[in-house]
Formats: C-alpha cells, structure tokens, sequence
C-alpha cells in the first residue's frame, strides 16, 4: 500500500478537527475559566494526558516558543482540572459542527458510517511511542457519531502528528528549524509560522543560520539539500501513519474519505479558518 495514501487522508480529515483551534465556541468555552486566547490552545489540546508540567506540553507540541507554553501551563489546571477541559472542548466540538453542518447532517447516515470507519481505524493505532495519541486515547468515547468521528479523527491526527515530531527529531532539527524548513518550501508563508508558534525575530535568524551552514538554506530560500531533507521528512511521516490505513485497507479508506469530504468542505467554505487562531 502507498504511503501517500496516509497523507490524502490527513489531509480530507484534518478540518473536520482541525476547526476547533478556530472555533468561537472554543474560545467562549475557555474563557470561562478565565483562560483566554492561545493559552486555551495548550491546555485544552494537552489536558488529555493529565495535568502534565509546561515541559511535557514543549516536548510534545515541538514547535512553539516554549515561552508561550510555560504562560499557559500548569497555570490552566489551576483554573479548572483537565477533565474539565476536556468536556469544554467536546462541547465546543459539539456546538460547532451542528453550526457548521446542521443538525439533520449530524446525525445523518454518513456521520454514522464515517464514524465507524474512522472509530476502527483509530483503534489499530498504538500507543508506545505516541504521547499525545496515547493521552486522547485514554479519554472514554462519544456516544454520538458526529462526535465519535471527531474524536476518532483526532486520534489519527495525534498519531500521525507524533510520528512527525519523531521524524522531525531524527533530522536533528529543533522546533524552530522545524518551521523555518517549512516555510522555505512556499506552502505557508514564514512569518505566519514564526508569529503563531511566538518566536522572536532572533531566534527564527539564529534557526536560519543553523540550516544555511547544513546546507538546507542559501539565504532564505531553500537548496536542493534542503528540498530533498523536507520531503525526507515528509515521506517518513507518511509512512509512520499508515498503520490505521493498512489495517482497514484502501477501500474503506476511500470510503471514509468519501464520506468525510463534505463535511470537510462545509466547514472550511463556512469560513472557520479565516479567524485568528485560538
């Protein structure tokens, strides 16, 4: 089975998730524990594996200033403990997809067999070596299906985001030489990436400088060492995500991208992602 498949699917699913770091449901949910903007993003994407310290939080989300997390965390679980998080989000999930969709669509017959397309896939995943897959999947299921497949594509998104950090890690490349290699390649603009992940100005030149003397950058643009290691990257994340896809096999992946496609859609062309992210 191609590894390419691994990412089509990332990409089809990833704003039926995706949406809720945008959402103003999320934000209302978070503020009122007295926790605003993007320190609700830290806790409530970490509050799955417990009330862990700001250093698990860096290690596991890689490429944020690690300022910006130690602000956040663990003063978030003095406002409210992580379970608590953890039903704000799933209500502001709830919320935003009966907004986006409809609630005839939610409850829908392709909600239903997506999510239980999505529900076994995420179930032949595992968890040594995937902390943040492992901390969402230790959280009970959704009992409806617009909501299990949520947290089904959220389980597939962990599980491959971990595999990235893995790959990224073995690279040798840090969280902010991450981004640099990211947006040498044109697909999201640098200082997009530098303002939202909080680095200063002197430490994106300092992660510069590191990957022109590997060989990765002539200036701010991209060699072909460069190219080549980001697609490297790529592929080996691709092919550490595969695991759910084998194990339903490509006709149900298709199938589960069929039917997730739509909604997908909706909620992008609702315009979710325009807003500053939360």
């Amino acid at each position: 089975m191609d590894a390419t498949l691994a990412r089509k699917m990332w990409r089809t699913l990833e704003p039926y998730h995706g949406m809720i770091y945008f959402s103003p449901h999320a934000a209302e949910a978070y503020a009122a524990f007295g926790i605003r903007g993007q320190d609700g993003y830290f806790a409530s994407r970490s509050a799955p594996m417990g009330a862990v310290s700001g250093e698990v939080v860096v290690a596991t989300f890689f490429n944020f200033n690690p300022e910006l997390v130690h602000r956040a965390v663990p003063a978030a679980w003095d406002a409210a403990p992580p379970s608590r998080w953890v039903e704000a989000r799933l209500g502001a999930v709830d919320v935003s997809l009966r907004e986006s969709l409809g609630d005839d669509a939610v409850t829908g017959d392709e909600v239903v067999e997506a999510a239980a397309i999505a529900r076994r896939a995420a179930d032949a995943c595992t968890s040594p070596g995937r902390p943040l897959y492992a901390g969402h999947a230790s959280l009970d299921w959704p009992d409806e299906p617009h909501l299990v497949l949520w947290h089904a594509i959220s389980l597939l998104r962990e599980f491959r985001g971990d595999g990235h950090i893995a790959a990224l890690v073995d690279e040798g490349l840090g969280g902010c030489e991450a981004l640099v290699t990211h947006g040498a390649d044109g697909a999201v603009p640098a200082a997009i990436l530098q303002s939202t992940r909080g680095w200063s100005d002197e430490a994106w030149a300092a992660a510069c400088e590191t990957l022109r003397r590997r060989g990765w950058l002539d200036g701010d643009a991209a060699t072909p060492a460069g190219i080549e290691a980001r697609q490297r990257i790529e592929d080996r994340t691709d092919q550490l995500a595969m695991a759910p896809w084998a194990a339903i096999g490509a006709d149900d992946a298709d199938r589960l991208r069929t039917l997730v496609r739509p909604f997908s859609k909706a909620i992008s062309e609702g315009g979710i992602f325009g807003r500053r992210p939360n």
